[in-house]
């Protein structure tokens, strides 16, 4: 099992109790912010202790690693246009909603070109691409600094939930040295099982980590995606080899960047491998569809070994799942793990062929009166 990125596993859990908080300048954060907020406490961000300072986002923005040349891709940032606020006061972070409360002791209060940041995370400056318009929709200060997360509330999911230091004591009380990382935003097809039992031979066992939060209209409902994946895992996978637990992080679209910045959260679980498929964490047409392996060749150092996957899909000739490298059949004998064909037979009412998705997985789907946002 791999050590945390950056060596440690940060706790970021406040261990005294507080007085006088109404008299702390309060900043109100929003889920997403509060996510961030939580996996910075909990490990899943180490080695991060807080929000980014000015020198940290420009190492991250220029070099792709922190100031401690650590890789790190992705800004963890926390935008305010609160005013009187210093450079060494602590303030109270709060989301009301989630009942989150932090404490943030400022070291910096700063600015960044956001067009600047826009161009180096997501390679446009396009407002069509959602991680672009979530950037320009940030305040123009950012304040940088270490957070003790004082408490927060339980949520939908929460039985799904493992920390970093849960994982790990899992892993080693199940005896696995060699783990294989699996996100996922969807529903198991029958491509997303062959390249995650694939992987598991190779392994000890699977950690199937589904992203949990905020989704687009279309999309399936967090509580489908769990539900389907527990009938799969109940039929098809040995109970010792897989486990599921969530994670909740916003999507930020951000293509090779963000398969980077996946792969280090895994890591930080106990993960060893992580599978990246194709177009991985892309929107659109901003990214090839193989960038996000191809920027692993930069981290030599990054302490996960990633498992390529490229185009896959059922072979009728062969009888059974294929991918590019080892079928040798015309495109005619293949069906493709359309998840936009997926969608449409299941929104039908229907039941997508077996050669698509197991019959198991699309009765569950189909249980649920609304499986999808609206």
């Amino acid at each position: 099992m791999p050590r945390a990125h950056g060596n440690k596993l940060i706790s970021r859990h406040l261990k005294k109790e507080l007085q006088n908080l109404n008299e702390i300048t309060k900043i109100k954060i929003n889920t997403n912010v509060s996510e961030d907020l939580l996996n910075i406490a909990n490990g899943v961000f180490s080695p991060l202790k807080g929000f980014l300072c000015y020198n940290d986002l420009e190492n991250v923005v220029k070099e792709k690693r922190l100031e401690s040349d650590t890789p790190w891709t992705i800004p963890i940032l926390l935008d305010s246009d609160k005013k009187d606020l210093s450079e060494g006061d602590t303030v109270l972070l709060e989301d009301k909603e989630n009942g989150v409360r932090a404490l943030l002791d400022i070291e910096e209060i700063y600015t960044y070109d956001k067009k600047t940041l826009s161009q180096e995370i997501y390679r446009t400056q396009d407002v069509k691409h959602p991680g672009v318009a979530n950037i320009y929709k940030m305040r123009q200060k950012f304040i940088g600094g270490k957070i003790s997360l004082i408490d927060y509330k339980s949520r939908e999911f929460d039985d799904y939930n493992l920390s970093p230091k849960e994982t790990r004591f899992l892993f080693k009380e199940k005896g696995w040295k060699d783990i294989v990382a699996f996100q996922t935003r969807n529903p198991p097809h029958m491509g997303h099982e062959y390249v995650q039992k694939t992987a598991l031979t190779f392994v000890d066992g699977i950690f199937i980590n589904p992203i949990i939060g905020k989704k687009k209209t279309g999309d399936f409902r967090d509580e489908v995606i769990l539900k389907s994946y527990e009938a799969l895992m109940k039929n098809y996978y040995l109970k010792e080899r897989a486990v599921m637990s969530i994670l909740r992080t916003s999507m930020k679209y951000a293509g090779p960047r963000e398969a980077i910045h996946h792969a280090i959260m895994r890591k930080n679980y106990g993960c060893t491998h992580f599978i990246v498929g194709r177009d991985h964490a892309g929107v659109s047409n901003y990214y090839g569809p193989y960038d996000a392996h191809d920027i692993f060749s930069e981290f030599p150092d990054l302490g996960i070994i990633p498992i390529f996957f490229r185009s896959f899909s059922k072979c009728s000739k062969c009888g059974s799942v294929v991918n590019d490298k080892i079928c040798p059949h015309d495109q005619e004998y293949h069906i493709n793990f359309s998840g936009k064909k997926i969608r449409e037979i299941l929104r039908n009412g229907e039941i997508p062929s077996e050669d698509m998705m197991r019959k198991e997985v699309s009765e569950m789907i189909l249980k649920f009166e609304k499986p999808f946002v609206e």
